[in-house]
């Protein structure tokens, strides 16, 4: 961080979100703007989320989701679908010790379906190692596509109606939370999307009803700790409504 960059956000600590999920987007024109390949800008994004992994367990927030690889991101040519998971598994590997330092848990969220079984291994290594920890939840969104999860999620609870577990009346918003892949973790208070895209991409499409959402127009790689500080004081300076009328101060 520069010496001009506030350590955390201005606005007061109890109008700070909770859970924050992130569009990571700009590493390839952040590349191509510096005339280097698209891996090498995979390669400074993932620096950018050493950073603000440590700079939210620093705010203490309680959880942070990142879209990794979506379902769809398996169309981008093969060298640089390779370069990405060798990538990932990399970063669990070299970030381990620090996520048991900082007391960080790590889940992934997204189906199996044709990642690379070395990949599997390392999510699977680090949840375990990390399965104790509860200061902050990391969930990295890799071969994550929400209408994927929300297919999941109905077809288990088809399984329990035919099995006569449940009634099909009986069903709540609850139970297919509760099927979700982020079941158990609160939703997104905050979105934020970078390098200036203003679509939702498939991501989290059940768990954002109600979050607000702020658009940087800084590439993923140039993300830094000041950005996050200034998503979350313009998430701190808005009315959170959840389709009500907000009430009016006392004495008007």
């Amino acid at each position: 961080m520069s010496g001009n960059t506030p350590s955390e956000p201005l606005a007061p600590r109890s109008s700070w979100p909770k859970h924050v999920a992130v569009i990571m987007d700009g590493n390839g024109r952040w590349a191509q703007e510096r005339g280097d390949s698209r891996i090498l800008g995979h390669r400074q994004g993932a620096e950018s989320v050493r950073r603000i992994v440590e700079h939210a367990r620093r705010l203490e927030l309680e959880a942070l989701t990142l879209y990794s690889f979506s379902s769809e991101n398996w169309k981008r040519p093969k060298p640089e679908v390779d370069a990405l998971m060798t990538l990932c598994a990399e970063h669990l590997v070299q970030e381990r010790p620090t996520l048991l330092k900082n007391d960080i848990r790590l889940k992934r969220i997204g189906r199996d379906d044709n990642m690379p079984e070395h990949v599997l291994d390392e999510i699977a290594r680090t949840e375990e190692a990390t399965a104790h920890c509860r200061t902050m939840t990391l969930v990295l969104a890799i071969n994550y596509g929400s209408r994927a999860e929300l297919t999941d999620a109905c077809r288990s609870l088809c399984e329990d109606v035919k099995n006569g577990i449940l009634e099909p009346d009986s069903i709540s918003e609850e139970d297919l939370a509760g099927r979700l892949y982020t079941a158990g973790l609160p939703d997104p208070d905050l979105l934020i999307r970078t390098a200036g895209e203003r679509r939702l991409s498939n991501y989290l499409l059940w768990q954002i009803s109600y979050a607000e959402i702020h658009i940087s127009d800084v590439n993923w790689p140039d993300f830094d700790e000041g950005c996050l500080n200034q998503a979350i004081d313009d998430y701190a300076s808005r009315t959170r409504r959840f389709g009500g009328v907000p009430e009016k101060p006392s004495g008007s």
